[in-house]
């Protein structure tokens, strides 16, 4: 690609979805010099109202008419997981740029077809699991990948949180249609794991539970992933809504924000709860309330990688790294905006303005789905599943 001017024109962004995720992505662009807010669809009307009063922009009832919009270069795609695929290759036939929220698609065969819709029509495609863009895992990253901390052994992640229990619309509760953990929150964990052992992950042993038949989806996991270079990962997500992990995270919530913590919660607010899909869009969806700019960085539960030469843990605002001379904590900036978000639209700029390549293309999360369906298929048949699909890391810098 040709590069561009020094200070070119802000990115015209429209956002497929004003939920939960949505939003948040309305916030970081809101904030990000690099893009202007065109557009948004959802189906209820209150989001749209909401954000066409905020942003004097365009807001549409059908993402076919926000993929038409001329004012929209790149579209955000945070629809329902089992319409991924559908709206990423629409996006592309309108010859949009895209950022797909994870996970990519419910199937390897539809992470395919996405990615043969971006070459074909030859837009740049990101999927945003938006943890692995933390800017913890970013700096601990650039530590391994250095070599000054030597070989990398292991990374232990484990997040215990009230996922099951939030309110949800009943497809996210079925695991067919992409519910529960495996496609909403492992992923996460899938992505921060590979970006940190270099991605080649080789095989999958994992058990996952299903505890609560009136949300009979999976609610915990523990999986362990081999890589080609002998780095070890342990996976361990609950979203029992029991213990909060957060009790270990400095009480510093998932976006970075001081939380109070109450464990069981959510169940009992569930109890008085007897429309959850309702009360999911009242509660999340854009323009329901005010959402506060984190104080610290975003998280997702503890990580740790075992190097030669140190461990590092990640932390509300840095890093710690232990070694033989004690613990030394490593202070991040927070920087403008969402962090996490953030990151994600930055990648996209350099992809389109500078013409880099992506680190989180269409193939990397063909390969973080490729683990989370073998998590799956691992605990159905209680062996180890060996991984044919995965690909290295490559720096968009």
């Amino acid at each position: 690609m040709t590069p561009v001017s020094p200070d070119p024109a802000p990115i015209g962004l429209g956002i497929a979805g004003l939920g939960m995720a949505g939003t948040v992505m309305v916030q970081a662009a809101a904030a990000h010099k690099g893009y202007v807010l065109r557009a948004a669809a959802d189906p209820h009307a209150a989001p749209r109202t909401a954000f066409a009063r905020d942003f004097n922009a365009s807001v549409y009832d059908d993402i076919g008419a926000l993929c038409a919009d001329p004012a929209v270069e790149v579209v955000y795609i945070a629809t329902p997981h089992q319409f991924h695929a559908l709206h990423a290759i629409l996006a592309a036939e309108h010859g949009k740029h895209i950022i797909l929220e994870k996970p990519m698609a419910l199937s390897l065969a539809d992470c395919d077809a996405i990615i043969a819709a971006v070459e074909r029509h030859n837009v740049r495609l990101i999927v945003g699991h938006t943890h692995s863009f933390d800017p913890q895992i970013h700096v601990m990253r650039l530590l391994i990948s250095s070599g000054a901390l030597g070989r990398l052994g292991m990374i232990h992640t484990f997040n215990y949180t009230n996922f099951l229990y939030r309110p949800r619309r009943p497809e996210e509760l079925d695991t067919a249609q992409g519910g529960g953990i495996l496609f909403n929150q492992v992923p996460h964990q899938v992505d921060m794991v590979r970006l940190l052992a270099g991605g080649l992950a080789r095989s999958v042993r994992a058990q996952t539970t299903a505890l609560d038949p009136p949300r009979p989806t999976e609610g915990s996991c523990a999986a362990l992933l081999q890589f080609e270079n002998g780095v070890a990962a342990t996976l361990v997500y609950s979203g029992y809504d029991y213990f909060d992990s957060d009790e270990w995270h400095f009480n510093i919530s998932e976006r970075g924000l001081p939380k109070s913590l109450d464990h069981g919660v959510a169940r009992r607010a569930l109890l008085k709860t007897p429309d959850e899909a309702r009360a999911r869009t009242e509660a999340f969806a854009y323009g329901s309330g005010k959402a506060d700019a984190p104080s610290h960085q975003p998280h997702f539960g503890i990580t740790i990688a075992t190097c030669e030469k140190s461990e590092l843990r990640a932390t509300a605002d840095g890093l710690m790294q232990y070694d033989q001379f004690g613990a030394h904590e490593i202070k991040i900036e927070r920087g403008p905006g969402m962090p996490g978000r953030r990151e994600v639209l930055d990648e996209m700029g350099r992809v389109l303005r500078l013409g880099t390549r992506a680190t989180h293309d269409g193939r990397w999360a063909k390969a973080t789905l490729e683990v989370a369906l073998a998590i799956q298929q691992s605990a159905a048949e209680g062996q180890e599943i060996a991984l044919r699909h995965q690909v290295p890391v490559v720096d968009d810098r």
